[in-house]
């Protein structure tokens, strides 16, 4: 039961992945200095800024937002990592994940999932979701 449940949420990371993967290159044209520098003085609305500006490109306004929060993590011997907390909503779901930015690709982790109607087959839910990642598209 619980392997299902994981490899649930695997395909749905992979669903909300390959749709963000536009947004997500568009995010990493920053200058990944900026971003760690408005991270680390927790200029969180500038942040936010950015991610509107870039996910007005790709969605409707409102569907894909900033959330609460962000991290670095930055080592001697690895390439920083960006970690960015973004909520998608939609009428039929809502979704909660961290995006992570590092120099060569990007990656999501969804944190929680909601879903209107949430008595259908978990296959059901996963089409839901790309469904409404696929409406809420420009």
């Amino acid at each position: 039961m619980l392997n299902q449940v994981i490899a649930h949420v695997l395909e749905r990371e992979k669903v909300l992945a390959v749709e963000l993967q536009p947004f997500a290159s568009d995010l990493r044209l920053i200058e990944a200095a900026d971003l760690v520098r408005l991270i680390c003085r927790d200029q969180h609305a500038h942040v936010a800024h950015l991610v509107d500006a870039s996910s007005e490109l790709y969605f409707k306004a409102g569907s894909l937002r900033f959330g609460t929060g962000s991290d670095i993590h930055l080592t001697w011997d690895a390439l920083p990592e960006i970690r960015l907390g973004l909520e998608f909503h939609d009428r039929r779901v809502s979704v909660y994940f961290d995006l992570l930015l590092s120099r060569d690709d990007a990656g999501v982790a969804i944190k929680y999932m909601s879903f209107a109607g949430e008595d259908a087959s978990q296959h059901e839910l996963t089409r839901t979701l790309r469904d409404a990642l696929s409406d809420a598209r420009i």
